[in-house]
């Protein structure tokens, strides 16, 4: 796992880098990036099938049916279509390595054999790489991947490639979009009135919670929190019952989360490149290499299928991400909806006269 995690990171700098194009061996040499991966694959298969066609029509077959011919020929007449496919499968796949929230801990000779097909540089014939695609017995296909960056060749089957994705698993895992669906999270836990999601059902800007999550007196006004903006003016701030507030929208938490368990690559994704660290959105955003988890990582070979204390502590961060990184920002340093309660005050002033109510309200005085 380490060494996906470095040799990813290393791929994904280099591709990045504009190094090549000062590098006077580079440019002066001729790179060779014609693979002729079609060309190779069916070279000899006209022959071949001009012998199956003869036997068939010459009575010169294995056995009196011809079963073995016919089935050859039907294989030959499906693999360009089936070859076409595999690649276009293979492409689409190893295309989430260039993704930008993309997990390094994933394989990383998917993401030098996306160098491969796409020509980057340093990724050529000349450079020692090459990639076949052979037609195996029985109709099956199958690409090789070598070159420096494998230790050994990279072998796919288009077979189990199809099989995979009718499991709906990907060879390759797509990071989820936390941040889009975190976003969604936000409209769908009940504390924000209908009427401050707009259309495109995220929240409204200056959406705020309901009051029914706002602290308020004895007498029915809200208790405000007073807060020093310098030189000895202040001013209110919503206070909000964090402890309501939670209890409100863990159920629909905890519903997101088994939702994600539902693929469990992409719960492992998630947790490497987002919520393992509990890395604020900026953070994830900014960082030239996404927030990984490094030696917190969970391994795709060794940690599928996740154990529960694995996915107890996914709910436990998942949870508090979403708190820290979606929801605080509603909480912190929100103005009282009420004008006159929301001008700036003098500071000293205002903390006196707050005592003094306290100690009235509670009959201390």
């Amino acid at each position: 796992m380490e060494n996906n995690l470095n040799q990813n990171l290393f791929l994904q700098q280099f591709n990045k880098s504009d190094a090549m194009a000062y590098s006077q061996g580079f440019i002066s040499n001729t790179s060779d990036y014609n693979f002729q991966i079609l060309d190779n694959a069916y070279r000899n298969t006209g022959t071949i099938y001009a012998k199956l066609k003869i036997a068939i029509e010459s009575n010169k077959c294995q056995d009196e049916t011809c079963s073995l011919e016919l089935t050859e020929i039907k294989h030959m007449d499906q693999a360009p279509q089936l070859s076409l496919d595999f690649l276009s499968s293979l492409m689409a796949e190893f295309s989430v390595t260039d993704e930008p929230n993309f997990d390094p801990n994933n394989n990383y000779k998917y993401t030098a054999a996306n160098s491969i097909l796409n020509g980057r540089p340093g990724f050529s014939k000349s450079d020692g790489y090459n990639v076949y695609l052979d037609l195996l017995p029985g109709g099956s296909q199958q690409i090789v991947f070598i070159g420096p960056a494998f230790e050994y060749p990279l072998v796919i089957n288009n077979t189990a490639l199809g099989s995979l994705s009718k499991a709906e698993t990907s060879l390759v895992v797509s990071t989820p979009d936390i941040s889009k669906d975190m976003l969604r999270l936000l409209t769908e836990v009940g504390i924000f009135s209908p009427d401050m999601v707009g259309e495109n059902v995220e929240l409204l800007a200056g959406a705020k919670i309901t009051q029914e999550y706002v602290i308020m007196n004895p007498d029915g006004t809200p208790d405000y929190e007073i807060i020093d903006i310098g030189n000895g003016k202040g001013r209110n701030t919503l206070k909000y019952d964090l402890d309501k507030i939670e209890k409100k929208v863990t159920p629909f938490i905890n519903a997101e989360v088994a939702g994600l368990l539902s693929s469990e690559q992409d719960v492992i994704a998630a947790w490497n490149v987002y919520i393992s660290k509990g890395t604020n959105v900026e953070e994830d955003d900014q960082m030239a290499q996404n927030a990984n988890a490094g030696e917190d990582s969970w391994s795709y070979e060794k940690d599928l299928p996740i154990m529960q204390d694995k996915k107890v502590l996914f709910e436990k961060k998942y949870k508090e991400y979403f708190m820290n990184n979606y929801l605080k920002q509603f909480t912190t340093n929100q103005l009282p909806t009420v004008q006159a309660d929301a001008a700036v005050f003098d500071l000293a002033e205002a903390k006196k006269a707050k005592a003094q109510k306290f100690l009235k309200d509670n009959e201390l005085n």
